[in-house]
C-alpha cells in the first residue's frame, strides 16, 4: 500500500424526507444567499424543487435559481451561473438533481471565486481548486458519486472536450440522500447509474499496487451489493431498501475511501468521455460498452487480478492450470450482467459511428493539452484507444 492522506468532511443526511431539512443545513453551514442549480423536468414536476425552496424560505435564506443543467453538462451554462453568482452576491451553491447538476454547480462555485476562466481548472492550467463557494447537494439519482467526491466533469463546447477537475474545495459540505427520490427514474437511467457506480469501483480495483487487501475487499463488497440489489430495482422501481443500498454504495464508490493507498486507472472514463461528448449518450450507458472492451484489451497485464475479481465477485471457479480462462470468464459475466439490466453492448447501440474512431482516439490522448497517453493500470496510446473502440463495433 502507498502513503496517502484522506479527508472527506461531507455531512450526509440520509433517508426519507430529508430534503425538507435543506434550509436548516444551509444555515448550519453558513449560507445566507443561495444559487439553486437544477436541470428541470422531474425536480419541478415532482415538487422537489418547491419543497427545497420552501425549506430555504422557512429559514429566511434568500435564493436565486438557475435551471437547465443537462447530461454531459456544458461550459456555457457554467458561465451563466458564475455571472449570476457574482451579480447576486451568492455565498452558497445548492445542486438539486443528479451528477450533471452537481458537476455543473461545482464548476460554478469554483468559477465564482476565481478571477480567470473557470476552464483553467479543467484544462490543468490551474491545479489548485480548493477555493470555491460552499457547495451542497440534494441527490436524485445514484450514479456519479459527485455528492461525496471532490470531482467534477464538464464539456467545453468549443472542441467538445469533456474533462474533469478535482480539488477539496469541490467536495460538498453536505449532501441530502433520499432514496425515495430515485424511485421515479426510468429503468434505463437507473441501470446507467448502476453501471457508473461499478465503473468507479473497478477503476480503483485495477491497480499495479501490491498488498491492498483492505481496499480490495471493500471494493469487492460494494460490487457484490450492487450485483445483489440491481435486479431488484429494475424489477420493482419502488424497492426503497434496494435503492438505499445502491445510493449509499454510489457515494462510497467515488468519495475515494476505496481508492486510497493504491494506483488507479481511469482510462475507461477518458475513453467514454469522448463518446458522450460526441454523441451525448448517457455516461453510464457509454461505460457499459467501453469497460468490457477495455478489460478484454488489457487483462493480460494482470491476469491474476482479473481472476481474483472473477472468483470473489462473479463466483467463477478458479482454474489454477489456466488462470487466463478464469479471468476471461469474469469479463464475460460482467458483460452479461450489464446486458441483464438493459445496458447497451456495442457502438451501434449508442448511435456511435466507426468513422469517428480516429478522431475520438486523437482527442482522447492529445486533446486539450494531454500528453499522448492515458491510464494507470496500463498506459494507453492513441492506437491502443483505437483498438479498444474497435472492440465495441
Amino acid at each position: 500500500m502507498e502513503n496517502f492522506t484522506f479527508y472527506a468532511p461531507t455531512y450526509f443526511a440520509f433517508g426519507r424526507d430529508q430534503e425538507l431539512e435543506t434550509g436548516q443545513y444551509v444555515k448550519r453551514f453558513g449560507g445566507t444567499k443561495v444559487l439553486i442549480h437544477y436541470g428541470g423536468g422531474s425536480v419541478v414536476k415532482s415538487g422537489l424543487l418547491d419543497r427545497v425552496k420552501a425549506s430555504l424560505s422557512a429559514q429566511d435564506i434568500a435564493f436565486v435559481e438557475l435551471g437547465g443543467a443537462q447530461p454531459n453538462p456544458r461550459d456555457g451554462l457554467v458561465y451563466q451561473g458564475i455571472e449570476l453568482c457574482k451579480q447576486e452576491n451568492v455565498d452558497f451553491v445548492l445542486a438539486v438533481g443528479g451528477g450533471s447538476a452537481i458537476d455543473s454547480a461545482k464548476a460554478i462555485a469554483a468559477g465564482a471565486k476565481y478571477d480567470g476562466d473557470f476552464w483553467d481548472f479543467y484544462s490543468g492550467k490551474v491545479v489548485e481548486k480548493d477555493m470555491a463557494l460552499p457547495i451542497a447537494t440534494v441527490l436524485t439519482i445514484a450514479a456519479a458519486g459527485s455528492e461525496g467526491s471532490p470531482d467534477s466533469v464538464i464539456t467545453k463546447e468549443d472542441g467538445m472536450y469533456k474533462r474533469g477537475a478535482s480539488g477539496e474545495g469541490l467536495r460538498p459540505v453536505f449532501s441530502i440522500l433520499n432514496p425515495a427520490l430515485t424511485e421515479t427514474l426510468p429503468a434505463y437511467h437507473t441501470a446507467a447509474g448502476i453501471t457508473d457506480i461499478m465503473a468507479h469501483l473497478l477503476e480503483r480495483y485495477f491497480t499495479n499496487t501490491k498488498q491492498v487487501e483492505a481496499t480490495d475487499r471493500m471494493i469487492e463488497g460494494h460490487l457484490l451489493a450492487i450485483i445483489n440489489e440491481a435486479p431488484k430495482v429494475i424489477a420493482n422501481p419502488n424497492d426503497y431498501e434496494a435503492r438505499a443500498n445502491i445510493m449509499w454504495t454510489g457515494m462510497m464508490a467515488h468519495n475515494n475511501s476505496c481508492g486510497v493507498g493504491r494506483q488507479q486507472d481511469w482510462a475507461s472514463h477518458d475513453i467514454e468521455h469522448e463518446l458522450s461528448a460526441e454523441y451525448d449518450c448517457i455516461h453510464g450507458a457509454g461505460l457499459a460498452v467501453v469497460f468490457p472492451a477495455w478489460m478484454s484489451y488489457v487483462y493480460k497485464n494482470g491476469i491474476m487480478r482479473f481472476a481474483q475479481l472473477a472468483t470473489r465477485v462473479w463466483g467463477c471457479q478458479m482454474d489454477f492450470e489456466n488462470p487466463e480462462r478464469t479471468a476471461l470468464e469474469g469479463i464475460e459475466r460482467f458483460r452479461a450482467f450489464l446486458k441483464s439490466i438493459g445496458m447497451p453492448a456495442t457502438f451501434a447501440d449508442l448511435g456511435a459511428r466507426e468513422e469517428d474512431i480516429e478522431k475520438m482516439a486523437e482527442r482522447c490522448v492529445y486533446g486539450n493539452g494531454r500528453s499522448g497517453t492515458i491510464g494507470g493500470f496500463v498506459k494507453l496510446e492513441k492506437e491502443d484507444v483505437v483498438q479498444i473502440y474497435r472492440r465495441m463495433l
